[in-house]
């Protein structure tokens, strides 16, 4: 009766070993997040930050030093090109243009002195030459009167130039007088008053800025000046449509457009001792902003590319492999598997030869090999490394110009599964026995 019975139970522990090798054998390498090539819309974005600044501004600075005595704006005031802004103390300019005036009139008084002892020079000459015809005067007394005559013509001459220099420094000290009056250089808004009434001005140097009394500022047209990064400026060009949003206005926001792109880098200094590079990029507001100050916290996503309908594969899809594939780099199965390996990779034609390398071929040892990105298409749970060319970078989607079609499925992650995945391996999708992969970021689960 035992006999009998152990029979049976020998048959059924066999049938259990014998599927428990079949199952082994179709055992997956690894779980994998997968998503399939589609078009889409992709644009590349260069995210940067800066501040509010208006298009044009003017510094008004001490052109006269002094004290101011009237002060006649305010800060946040809307002047008009030529209204007055301020005076400084006049006294000073003013005595040097009446000590001007003055030696003018004295100089001109000794022309006229001048002009008429060269008269007087020129008959006591003229007088000297007939007495000497008539031999009523020697030789020595026309000489001395022909020199006086001389002398008094570079007097009068002497004289004019004088009045002439004075006429030019009076000309300047009039400058200086008109200098103590400021008015407004242009129509705009006073952003910053930096003075009080009775404070002194200075006036600028060589080596020394001046004292900056005020700005004025046209509020109509802004722009957003911000700092791009080295390894992005080089995509921005003039006109490119940006979005900004302004830190005091959260639920705006603006449209704009690149004017100026700084060709001078801007150098920070980072705790390490190294320097950031970053370059000054202006965009110029579309409209009017109400309420704008200048000044205010600002980020700007520039768009640096556009394209319609792009073949695209998530971010986290494209890894690198050196190529042409060497035999450590592709997963061989034996059985049942390397025939449903090589069924699944037909179109690709599956094997050492056609992953770059022939091994029969004496000069494939030259093959340089070279850091390829490419990606893992999946077909039939086995995965095939196909290079591709990238173009640009969406938000979540990198755009593929060539090696992949539409509706082909490639393995988006994990990225540690990623990393280390062999061509031809084999792999199981995450999603297919009721788990789903991570969502965001294009690493959605096709189940």
């Amino acid at each position: 009766m035992k006999k009998k019975i152990f029979i049976p139970l020998a048959a059924i522990i066999l049938i259990a070993v014998v599927v428990s090798i079949l199952k082994s054998g179709d055992k997956a390498e690894a779980k994998v997040e997968t998503q399939k090539v589609r078009q889409k819309d992709l644009m590349a974005i260069v995210n940067c930050s800066g501040t509010i600044q208006p298009k044009r501004k003017v510094d008004v600075s001490a052109n006269a030093m002094g004290t101011i005595v009237h002060l006649a704006v305010v800060e946040g005031q809307h002047v008009a090109q030529g209204d007055l802004l301020m005076e400084i103390d006049p006294f000073e300019y003013d005595s040097a243009v009446k000590a001007l005036e003055a030696a003018i009139s004295s100089s001109r008084a000794d022309l006229k002195l001048a002009e008429a002892s060269l008269d007087k020079a020129i008959q006591d000459r003229d007088r000297a030459e007939e007495l000497f015809k008539e031999e009523l005067a020697s030789e020595e007394q026309v000489a001395t009167a022909r020199t006086n005559a001389r002398i008094e013509e570079a007097r009068v001459e002497a004289a004019s130039h004088r009045i002439t220099q004075y006429e030019a420094n009076l000309a300047k000290a009039n400058h200086d007088l008109t200098k103590v009056t400021i008015t407004a250089p242009m129509t705009g808004v006073i952003t910053r008053l930096n003075v009080e009434e009775g404070e002194n001005a200075i006036m600028g140097t060589l080596n020394n800025p001046g004292t900056v009394l005020l700005v004025i500022a046209d509020l109509g047209t802004m722009e957003a000046w911000v700092e791009v990064d080295e390894t992005e400026v080089v995509k921005v060009t003039i006109g490119q449509v940006a979005e900004v949003k302004i830190d005091a206005f959260p639920d705006q926001e603006f449209t704009g457009k690149v004017t100026e792109i700084g060709n001078s880098p801007l150098r920070v200094r980072t705790g390490s001792s190294r320097e950031a590079v970053d370059f000054e990029v202006k965009i110029t507001l579309d409209g009017t902003l109400p309420n704008i100050r200048p000044g205010l916290s600002a980020k700007a996503e520039i768009t640096v590319a556009d394209r319609q309908e792009a073949l695209a594969v998530p971010l986290g899809s494209v890894t690198v492999r050196e190529w042409p594939l060497e035999d450590s780099d592709i997963r061989s199965y034996t059985g049942k598997r390397d025939r449903k390996q090589k069924e699944a990779l037909a179109e690709f034609d599956f094997g050492v030869k056609d992953s770059g390398r022939d091994t029969t071929d004496s000069s494939a040892a030259d093959v340089k090999r070279e850091e390829t990105e490419g990606v893992f298409v999946l077909v039939d749970d086995f995965v095939k490394f196909v290079p591709v060319e990238i173009g640009i970078a969406g938000e979540e989607d990198f755009e593929v110009l060539s090696g992949l079609t539409e509706g082909q499925t490639v393995v988006t992650g994990p990225f540690r599964i990623l990393r280390q995945l062999k061509d031809g391996a084999q792999v199981e999708q995450l999603g297919l026995k009721g788990k789903r992969g991570r969502r965001g970021s294009g690493d959605e689960t096709e189940d």
